[in-house]
Order: structure tokens, then sequence, then C-alpha cells
């Protein structure tokens, strides 16, 4: 970025030489929109850091950062819970460990815990919950964030996607046909599988439909 600045800088200093050699009305126009547009866009550029404010920042960043996919969840009445356990956590200052909350979303972040950063990110909320209610807390090598309901009333997931997967799901495999759900969860058995899976259903399906041909068993199974 401070380079970029600096080119910037460059080019409207040569403009500036180049204006005043210019004699010609029509050359000094377009010199003179040149430099407007590189003034704006300098004017645009964010300011550099300081060398000590940059130095400062990658301290209290810490190393990579790895994305936290493993938790757990639980609700009462008021709240949703979700645990999220960090060895050693409790051992970092109160600031490094920041959630910020919406209407239907939060994100963790948590810097430079033993040389890593850490973030979770939940959009699409199942329900929306009220943020000035929300908290964090920091217990022993685990940080709980609690989502305060704006309605009390029980979740079934914690968010809109899961819930919709869970329907899905329950769709194709709610059938008043027994054959119908069985044959759903074959081709989802069969669209998700591995090579072997595949393998294993396609025998299956042969010997089906061989015993039903010899009439061992009835056609409708």
């Amino acid at each position: 970025m401070a380079a970029a600045r600096e080119e910037l800088l460059k080019d409207l200093e040569e403009v500036k030489e180049l204006l005043t050699k210019a004699t010609r009305n029509r050359v000094r126009d377009v010199l003179m929109t040149e430099k407007h547009r590189l003034e704006l866009e300098i004017k645009n550029q964010p300011p550099p850091k300081p060398k000590d404010a940059v130095e400062e920042e990658k301290v209290s960043l810490g190393g990579y950062t790895v994305k936290i996919n493993n938790y757990g969840w639980d609700q009462s009445d008021k709240f949703i819970k979700i645990y999220i356990s960090l060895n050693g956590v409790q051992k970092l200052p109160a600031e490094n460990v920041q959630v910020n909350f919406t209407e239907r979303s939060f994100d963790l972040l948590v810097k430079n815990l033993n040389g890593k950063n850490y973030t979770m990110t939940f959009n699409n909320l199942l329900k929306p919950i009220a943020v000035e209610g929300s908290s964090r807390k920091i217990k022993t090598d685990m940080v709980l964030v609690m989502c305060r309901k704006k309605r009390e009333e029980k979740w079934e997931c914690l968010t809109q996607v899961e819930k919709e997967s869970k329907e899905k799901e329950k769709a194709a495999y709610d059938t008043s046909d027994p054959s119908e759900g069985l044959m759903n969860l074959l081709k989802k058995m069969y669209a998700e599988g591995d090579d072997e899976m595949k393998r294993t259903i396609n025998k299956a399906w042969v010997e089906s439909r061989e015993k039903q041909s010899k009439g061992d068993m009835p056609m409708d199974i």
C-alpha cells in the first residue's frame, strides 16, 4: 500500500513538471485533468502506518490464523451458549478475546494464543439475538459465547442453514411408501459415497433384482 502511494506521488510530480513546460492549451488541459485525478487518488489512499505501529500490530496478531470448527452448544430459556475449547486461553489478556455480535450473527477472534490466532464465525443464526445482552466468558481452557435470545423460545439448531438441511433430509426419508423412503436413502448414500460404497450398492441392487426375478421376494420390496 505504501509503495502504491509512493508511485502516485512520483507520477504527480512528473505531471506538475510537464505542466511547467507545456505551451499548447490542449496539452495543458490533458495534464491538468491527470493532475486532478492523481491528487484525488492520493487523497483517497489510507495514510501510511508508522513503522512502530506496524511492528506492534504484527506482535499483537501473532502467527497464522486457525479457523475453529469444533464446538459444543446448549441453551437455556434466555441464552444460546456456545462452548469453544482453547488450551490456555485463560492466560491471555481479556482484550485478546473479542466477540462481535449482530442480530443474526457473531464472530469470535482470539489473538496470539500460543503464537496463533483463532477465529469462528456464525452467520444466519436461526433466530434473532439481543446484541446488548450477549457476551463472552473466559474459563479455564474454554471460551463461552452467550447469545441472548430476543424471544424465550427453544431453538432446534443454531443456524438457518442447519434447519434447511435437516428439513431436506427429513423430506427425503419421510414418505408414506416405506420402499420409496429406502430408495431415497440408497440414492443419497450412492451420491455421497466413495467408489467402494457405490460398488457395494450396485452389487446389492443387482442381487435384489435377481431374487425378484426368481420370485424369492415380493416385487414391491
